[in-house]
């Protein structure tokens, strides 16, 4: 099965502009639109012992930056995508990648608004999602991560072994790759959106695609996220059990006193207790996966 049939099928009707990459390299530090970050409890991961550091991505219309952490001399390691917020990748979603790294794992985390602009400049996160996020095409982010397999491939990585999971923008995206590649194994979904309006850009959302999941998701959810309705979150557990295998096998735990952005160990939304627990179900599952 073609693992771009899903998304192929959109672009055909809704093409949509590829531009020059406004974003060759990665920036440092954390995003301006979350400063000042909480810099006491923000979580550090050092490189010892890893190959970690930017990476260029071959795509079809150039090369995409990203970011790459895996155990040196590691042969055939699983493979991790890390899918950021919204800010894009900065130090907080390097820092997870080491932190798969030291676990055995190749984690590689992709500027997926490379062409868009860079999120790190802005000082507005509603500028930022107008601006960007919501420009951003899912046929390109999905045709994106793809590159990513196919890079991680020619590295010695096992992308027979491969994951996926995102933060916030990350969490929904993780859904849809779900239905999108069928060689994925398994995805975690840090609080992604599930529902929204169709449009050229985002014509398929998570509820739209229960049907459709080729790898089993667990959704770790924040009890009073108040950008996430509670009611969403339930209408997807009970639409999985209606949808396909994956999505029958799919599971979503609600941490209730977690609001959103629980697991950004960099902003105040950080709830230690459950961000480290939501870790271990992440590990737990993908284990169960085989990786």
């Amino acid at each position: 099965m073609n693992p771009n049939a899903e998304f192929d099928s959109l672009t055909e009707s809704k093409s949509f502009d590829r531009r020059s990459f406004l974003v060759t390299s990665l920036g440092a530090g954390f995003a301006l639109a979350v400063q000042p970050v909480m810099a006491q409890t923000a979580i550090k991961t050092d490189d010892v012992g890893l190959l970690a550091g930017e990476v260029k991505v071959p795509v079809k219309d150039g090369q995409m930056a990203a970011y790459r952490a895996m155990p040196q001399g590691a042969s055939k390691a699983p493979v991790v995508l890390v899918v950021s917020e919204i800010f894009g990748v900065h130090e907080y979603i390097k820092d997870v990648c080491r932190r798969f790294a030291k676990l055995g794992y190749c984690a590689i985390a992709p500027e997926l608004f490379a062409r868009q602009g860079d999120p790190q400049k802005y000082t507005s996160i509603s500028e930022l999602m107008a601006s960007i996020t919501s420009k951003t095409p899912d046929a390109q982010v999905m045709t994106d991560l793809d590159a990513c397999v196919a890079w991680a491939a020619t590295q010695g990585a096992d992308t027979n072994r491969l994951a996926i999971t995102g933060f916030c923008w990350g969490g929904r995206i993780s859904w849809l790759y779900s239905a999108h590649n069928p060689q994925l194994k398994a995805a975690v979904a840090w609080y992604g959106r599930l529902v929204g309006v169709a449009n050229e850009f985002t014509p398929r959302h998570p509820t739209d695609l229960v049907g459709k999941l080729m790898a089993p998701v667990l959704g770790l959810y924040g009890g009073v996220d108040t950008g996430i309705p509670l009611e969403t979150v339930e209408a997807m557990e009970k639409a999985l059990q209606q949808g396909s295998a994956a999505a029958k096998a799919s599971q979503i735990k609600i941490y209730d006193n977690s609001p959103h952005a629980f697991h950004a160990d960099y902003r105040p939304s950080y709830n230690k207790v459950d961000a480290e627990d939501g870790w271990k179900e992440l590990l737990a599952w993908f284990k169960k996966s085989g990786l």
